[in-house]
C-alpha cells in the first residue's frame, strides 16, 4: 500500500513529505509508547500515534519508519514540522481516532508490523 492510499483512506492531510506519497508501506504500528515501537517494529512501517512530540520523530528516524500519522486531530507545532522536514520524515494528520485508523488500514489489507513472537 502506498502512503497516498493511506492518506486517502484516513482522509489525512500532509504536514510534510508530499514527495513521499508514492512510498510503499508493508505494515502498520499504532502506539503512543515509543519504547514499544523501538522494541517491536519491522521495516517499511507506518507509525500511527496520538503522541505529538519530537520523540515520535526521533523514533521514526531511528527505525526508518516510512510515515508518521498523527491521530485525533493532533497538530504538531511548527518546530516539530520543521524537525520532520530536516529529517525527511513524511508526516500526516487525521481527525480519526487511533483505533478507527488502525481498523481501516487493517480492513484495507495492511497488517501489524510487530516482531512479537519471532
Amino acid at each position: 500500500m502506498t502512503v497516498q492510499a493511506i492518506k486517502e483512506l484516513l482522509n489525512a492531510r500532509v504536514l510534510n513529505g508530499e514527495d513521499a506519497l508514492q512510498n510503499e508501506v508493508f505494515t502498520a504500528c499504532g502506539s503512543d509508547m515509543m519504547s514499544d515501537v523501538l522494541a517491536h517494529v519491522n521495516d517499511q512501517t507506518v507509525l500511527i500515534s496520538g503522541l505529538c512530540n519530537p520523540q515520535v520523530l526521533r523514533t521514526a528516524e531511528m527505525m526508518d519508519i516510512v510515515c508518521v500519522i498523527m491521530v485525533r486531530d493532533k497538530q504538531p507545532d511548527p518546530g516539530m514540522i520543521q524537525m520532520a522536514k530536516d529529517r525527511n520524515i513524511c508526516l500526516l494528520a487525521t481527525a480519526l481516532p487511533m483505533f478507527t485508523s488502525c481498523g481501516l488500514l487493517y480492513k484495507a489489507g495492511l497488517r501489524g508490523g510487530a516482531r512479537i513472537g519471532e
